[in-house]
């Protein structure tokens, strides 16, 4: 066990409350707020740099305000200090009042009468009916497979915590509905009573009407950004949202939302390893909460699909996937370590490329990232003899292999080609994807401190490996400092006549 855990459970609990209530104080008085930030600087060179940038670009620096809550985002550490360390705002019970209204309907299971069976329609009828029931029914995965009996305890814990942030949104275009995501309440202000929920970009993708049920091809690469926002409170409110915010590459969206009282912040972990057991939560039209058990892992990503993707692989018994997009992946304490970004892919953001995008947008009022004009998948992530070849063929053991270069790209024109090994980038190596898009994230925190905007140019150190001519060289890449997507062009030429075929 460790010694910090040690010491706290040898603590009398009035001393430990005391130290929370001293900690909380510190806390409001650096920022008024729990979110830490991950620039690489001392909290002292925030402030002067803060002061400084605001007398440069009047209006452009988001400022603290005490009365503003943020989700905590916590760094790495034993999960055994979770639940001793988390200290969780008061939400105000609603006063419940006898209703005039009359009882619910109650459960019946539904069944075709024998005159019937042979109507196509009263099948179809039933068999939808059916699903609605046994929906209504069936338990989730924690009581419906005996594996769980061993963290059963914990985990319902883990969960009935976290599902007091999660929310689900629904969008329309005129009277014509778009789409259904989940979300997490993300900050609140009591004074105005107002409240953020952070959701997918999902929620108000475009989609080509021409094409049915193929979700690649629906997108059309843009977003309804005035699409009617519609956040579905837990007590069956409907209060619509403002769009306050939309990161295209990581597809994030923020809504501001009116609240009566003070909603549930999550609380977020930094640190998700392979392997890790988690659940994914969500809410049905219904509003009832939805679990699926699974995994984290890291995979390597299709060409459709971002690099800083994490995966969830469900368990196989699970019945069908869920429409959860914006929904949290939480661990067996109850904290959110990434969004689910795809819910057909399975593909989530992990919470510590979240952290680093939401300290950005407290500052400066988006989340820009580097435009390499690359994709990459890590060494570290391949596998076993795929990574030893390397090692005996290269002396190359970890580095990021560049799988595509984007037609007319910077780096396109300064050779760097697929297949290629970038090793480091500005003097420092990097091992994985996920290491990758922080670094990225970092690089713009020194970029806007010297009063610079969106959308221009920057040059980045590259460390190259070419494994076909088996030498190292170093080339300034220059990229964009961008809060859009990016979009990798593929390199094609047209056939236009007969070509000479290799003689074998």
């Amino acid at each position: 066990m460790p010694r910090a855990v040690r010491i706290r459970g040898d603590e009398p609990e009035t001393e430990r409350r005391a130290k929370r209530r001293n900690v909380a104080g510190e806390e409001e008085e650096e920022e008024g707020t729990a979110l830490r930030s991950t620039s690489p600087r001392s909290p002292g060179d925030r402030v002067d740099r803060r002061r400084r940038r605001r007398r440069r670009r009047k209006g452009a620096v988001r400022t603290s305000h005490p009365e503003t809550l943020f989700a905590v985002f916590e760094p790495d550490k034993d999960e055994s200090q979770g639940k001793q360390d988390r200290v969780f705002d008061d939400v105000d019970e609603p006063v419940t009042e006898e209703s005039s209204d009359p009882p619910s309907p109650p459960i019946y299971e539904p069944y075709i009468p024998d005159d019937l069976v042979d109507d196509p329609d009263i099948l179809a009828a039933f068999h939808y009916a059916k699903a609605n029931y046994e929906a209504e029914k069936s338990p989730s995965c924690l009581f419906d497979d005996h594996r769980f009996l061993p963290i059963r305890e914990r985990a319902t814990g883990a969960v009935l915590l976290a599902a007091k942030s999660v929310v689900l949104l629904s969008s329309f275009i005129g009277s014509r509905p778009l789409n259904k995501c989940c979300g997490l309440w993300f900050q609140r202000n009591d004074q105005s009573k107002t409240a953020h929920v952070l959701t997918s970009a999902h929620l108000i993708r475009e989609k080509d009407p021409s094409v049915k049920n193929h979700w690649k091809l629906q997108w059309t690469g843009k977003y309804h950004r005035g699409a009617e926002v519609n956040v579905h409170f837990l007590d069956k409110r409907v209060v619509p949202g403002q769009l306050v915010y939309l990161q295209e590459h990581y597809e994030l969206a923020l809504y501001e939302v009116e609240v009566n009282k003070p909603v549930q912040l999550p609380t977020f972990n930094d640190c998700v390893r392979s392997g890790q057991d988690v659940f994914r939560l969500g809410r049905d039209e219904n509003l009832d909460l939805k679990i699926t058990h699974g995994m984290t892992a890291y995979e390597v990503p299709s060409w459709y699909e971002r690099c800083h993707y994490m995966y969830f692989c469900r368990d196989a018994s699970s019945r069908k996937l869920l429409d959860d997009d914006g929904g949290p992946i939480i661990d067996l304490e109850g904290k959110v370590v990434g969004l689910v970004n795809n819910h057909i892919n399975e593909t989530f953001i992990p919470s510590s490329i979240l952290h680093k995008c939401f300290d950005f947008w407290r500052r400066f009022d988006c989340m820009p990232r580097l435009h390499l004009g690359m994709t990459f998948t890590s060494i570290k992530h391949l596998d076993p003899i795929s990574i030893e070849r390397m090692t005996r063929d290269h002396n190359i053991e970890s580095g990021l292999i560049v799988e595509q270069v984007s037609k007319g790209s910077h780096a396109e024109k300064i050779g760097i080609r697929e297949g290629d090994v970038i090793e480091s980038f500005n003097g420092k190596y990097i091992s994985t994807t996920i290491e990758l898009e922080q670094m990225l994230i970092d690089i713009c925190w020194e970029y806007f401190d010297q009063g610079k905007d969106l959308y221009a140019e920057k040059d980045v150190s590259v460390k190259i490996f070419d494994a076909i001519k088996h030498r190292r060289r170093t080339r300034n890449l220059t990229v964009i400092v961008s809060d859009l997507g990016e979009d990798i062009v593929k390199g094609t030429y047209p056939i236009m006549g007969k070509e000479a075929m290799p003689v074998s």
